[in-house]
C-alpha cells in the first residue's frame, strides 16, 4: 500500500526530490516540504510513504529512484542499505542520519471500549479482556509493528506477568506465534503469513492505517508513536519508560524484546529485531539523481521542528 502527502503533486516546472518515508512521517512532512519548497522555489518534493522496511524496499528490492530515504528506525538502514548495489561497487548507503525520537504510547477514542476506565495503571489488563479489540502494523512491514510486540514483551517483564503477550497478540493468530523466555528475555518468532484466528486483533500494512480503523470503531486501542498520537489529536495512555521504548537510558533493558522476522523475502539477512530506544534517521542513496537539493531537505529535517505538528522530537 501506498500512501502519500498532501502537498506532494507533480509540477513540471521545478525539479522533483523524490522521497520516500516512514507513513508516520507523512504528517509533518507536509508542513517541512511547504517550508523547504518556499525556500527552494525551483524543487518540488514528491513524498511517497510506506512501512519503514517497505520505504527501504522501494529502493533496494525495486529498484525505484528516491533521491531520500526516511525511517522510523534507525538501525534499517544499516542492516538493509550497506550492501552493494547488484552490478556495482557502491553501496546502497553508507551513512545514516538521526533526526529524531519519540515513544510507543496507547491510542483509543472516546467510543473504545472501557475508555472512561482505562488509565496508566491498569491498561495492560483491559487489553487482555476477551471484548477489547487490538490493531497493530504489519510487523514484517512496519516498524511500529514489531515495536508493538515488543512493548507487549516487556509488559509482561515490568508488571511481573506471563499473559500480556499471549492474550492480546500471540495467541491471536493461526497458529498461535512461536514465543520463547530465558529469564526476562523473550523472543517472538513470526511465521511467514501471520494469518489472525480471530476478531480480537486487526493488522494493517501501515501504523497509520490504523488510525481510520480506530476512528471508525473497528479496533478499540493501538500501539502508535507518540508523536503521531499528537498529530492525529487522539487520546493516548503513556507507558513507564521500561517498556516504551523512548529513553535511552533504559537501552539494555529494551534489548529482552526480540523479534525474529520469518519472512521468505528476508531470508538472506538475519532480521531480528532487537529492541531499542526509538530513533529516526534519514539517508541518501548512492544512486540518488539530486544528492545535494536531498542534503539541503535532510538539513531542514535536523534542524528546530519543535513546532511541527507530529514531528518527532529533535535529538
Amino acid at each position: 500500500m501506498i500512501f502519500t502527502s498532501g502537498c506532494s503533486e507533480r509540477n513540471d516546472d521545478k525539479i522533483p526530490i523524490r522521497i520516500v518515508a516512514a507513513g508516520s512521517l507523512l504528517l509533518p512532512f507536509e508542513e517541512i516540504e511547504e517550508r523547504f519548497e518556499d525556500k527552494y522555489r525551483d524543487l518540488d518534493l514528491l513524498v511517497e510513504g510506506h512501512g519503514s522496511i517497505q520505504a527501504i524496499r522501494q529502493v533496494t528490492d525495486l529498484n525505484r529512484p528516491f533521491d531520500v530515504v526516511a525511517v522510523a528506525d534507525e538501525s534499517l538502514i544499516p542492516l538493509l542499505m550497506y550492501k552493494l548495489i547488484p552490478d556495482s561497487s557502491n553501496n546502497w548507503s553508507e551513512i545514516a542520519i538521526p533526526f529524531g525520537k519519540t515513544e510507543m504510547v496507547l491510542v483509543f477514542t472516546n467510543q473504545s471500549k472501557y475508555a472512561n476506565k482505562i488509565s496508566s495503571d491498569n491498561w495492560f489488563e483491559i487489553l487482555t479482556k476477551p471484548d477489547v479489540r487490538f490493531g497493530a502494523a504489519n510487523p514484517v512491514l512496519d516498524a511500529a509493528g514489531y515495536r508493538s510486540i515488543m512493548v507487549l514483551a516487556l509488559a509482561d517483564n515490568y508488571y511481573g506477568r506471563n499473559d500480556i503477550l499471549d492474550k492480546v497478540f500471540s495467541s491471536q493468530f493461526s497458529p498461535s506465534l512461536t514465543v520463547h523466555k530465558d529469564g526476562n528475555n523473550t523472543r517472538i518468532i513470526l511465521p511467514d503469513v501471520m494469518k489472525t484466528s480471530g476478531q480480537k486483533v486487526s493488522i494493517r500494512d501501515g501504523s497509520i492505517f490504523l488510525l481510520s480503523l480506530l476512528k471508525t470503531g473497528g479496533i478499540d486501542y493501538a500501539f502508535e508513536y507518540k508523536c503521531v498520537a499528537e498529530g492525529a489529536h487522539l487520546p493516548y495512555i503513556s507507558l513507564p519508560d521500561e517498556i516504551n521504548l523512548g529513553n535511552a537510558g533504559y537501552g539494555d533493558y529494551y534489548r529482552n524484546a526480540i523479534v525474529d522476522l520469518n519472512f521468505k523475502r528476508f531470508s538472506s539477512i538475519n532480521l531480528s529485531r532487537v529492541g531499542l530506544p526509538i530513533v529516526y534517521a534519514a539517508t541518501i542513496p548512492s544512486n540518488a539523481a539530486h544528492p545535494d537539493e536531498a542534503t539541503a531537505f535532510i538539513k531542514e529535517l535536523t534542524g528546530d521542528n519543535k513546532k511541527v505538528l507530529g514531528m518527532p522530537e529533535p535529538l
